[in-house]
Order: structure tokens, then C-alpha cells, then sequence
């Protein structure tokens, strides 16, 4: 059994409008990853930050489109950035493992996602995909990493006090760092889309 979560919690700021639903080409950019995960996850839990946008998302994403479980949840603690979003995901997943992405990932493949699962063993809580190893922690991706639902306790302590940073739960549990090596992980698959002219990449 394979879980995903997929992080719709974001501000989109820097965007000026709502990631996962915005169009690119022909359909919202969170359903190239919902079909990227088809015969690859067991179910998909979207965290969204209020039900008012789990209502907007439920318009235009079809559970019957896809051959996985889907459900819709709120995320648990408000304004406190992806850190919450990974803890309520962990506590909706009915296995033991899920992989995080965020909403706005168009690029991810299939071949990564089997890349990472593989790398899991029992005395590991995170797989986590990094770009130099010079600096492990410092180039990681943690919002492209899998996770085990027994880090909850740990991130519930760091909101407490209020340190947010994913990074500082890797810090703090059983991680495996992998490397993107532009073979079976991919460097392009980690393309932040965070400014209009991003998008500009899809002309």
C-alpha cells in the first residue's frame, strides 16, 4: 500500500493567484500530478487550508478520474506553512508511509516516485532526494520526500514551538538522503513555479 499527499495549503503569494488550480495548457496544474500518480499510489489525501477550497478543488477534480483513493482534508493548524500540511496528510493516511509533493509539481515522473519508495527500510522514518553532497540537508527537497506517520509526535512538538521548518524535522529522525542524480531522479523534476514568468516555460 502507497500513500501521497499533495500540499494545496500554500498562499501563492509570489504567484498572485491559486497554484493548484491555475490552468497550464488545457487543465489545472494539480492534475498532471493526480495522473502522474495513477497506478502508483493506493490513495491520495489533498490537504487543502479551509473548506471553502476544498469545495473550489471538489468542482474540477473527479475521484472516479483516477484509479487510486482520493480524499479531501482541512489542514489541522492553520497559517503555519507546509510543516502542518505534512502532519495533517500523516494523520489521514491509512499506511504507514506516504510521499509528500506539493500542488504546483507538474514535472514529477513516475520513475522517481518508484525511485523513492525503493529506498525504504525499516529503521528509516524520511527518504529524502537531495542535489549536492556537500551539503545533504542544506540542498534536500523535503517537499518531495516520503515520510513515516510515526514522525508526527516529533513535527506536533516543533509547531509547538513554533519552529517551522521541514528541514528541522529531517534534522530530528531516521532519514535517508538520495541523490538526484539526473538518472533515475531527475533535477528538472524539482522546478519551483512560484512567479507568473515561471510559467512561461509551458509556451
Amino acid at each position: 500500500m502507497k500513500s501521497c499527499i499533495i500540499l494545496c495549503g500554500g498562499q501563492s503569494r509570489r504567484m498572485g493567484r491559486d497554484k493548484g488550480s491555475l490552468i497550464i495548457k488545457d487543465k489545472p496544474m494539480i492534475k498532471y500530478i493526480l495522473s502522474t500518480l495513477n497506478n502508483e499510489m493506493d490513495e491520495v489525501i489533498i490537504v487543502l487550508n479551509d473548506a471553502e477550497r476544498i469545495d473550489k478543488y471538489g468542482e474540477f477534480i473527479d475521484p472516479q478520474d483516477y484509479n487510486y483513493e482520493m480524499r479531501f482534508v482541512e489542514d489541522k493548524i492553520k497559517n503555519k506553512g507546509p510543516i502542518s500540511g505534512i502532519l495533517t496528510g500523516l494523520e489521514n493516511i491509512s499506511t504507514d508511509y506516504a510521499i509528500v509533493f506539493p500542488c504546483d509539481n507538474p514535472f514529477v515522473t513516475k520513475n522517481t516516485i518508484q525511485t523513492l519508495f525503493s529506498e525504504i527500510t525499516e529503521d528509516i522514518q524520511a527518504v529524502v532526494p537531495y542535489h549536492d553532497s556537500e551539503n545533504k540537508l542544506k540542498t534536500s527537497e523535503p517537499l518531495h520526500s516520503i515520510y513515516n506517520k510515526n514522525i508526527v509526535p516529533i513535527i506536533k512538538d516543533l509547531i509547538s514551538k513554533d519552529s517551522l521548518h521541514i528541514k528541522g524535522v529531517i534534522e530530528k529522525i531516521d532519514t535517508k538522503f538520495v541523490l538526484i542524480d539526473n538518472e533515475k531522479i531527475l533535477k528538472k523534476e524539482f522546478r519551483n513555479l512560484n512567479h507568473p514568468e515561471d510559467l512561461k516555460i509551458f509556451d
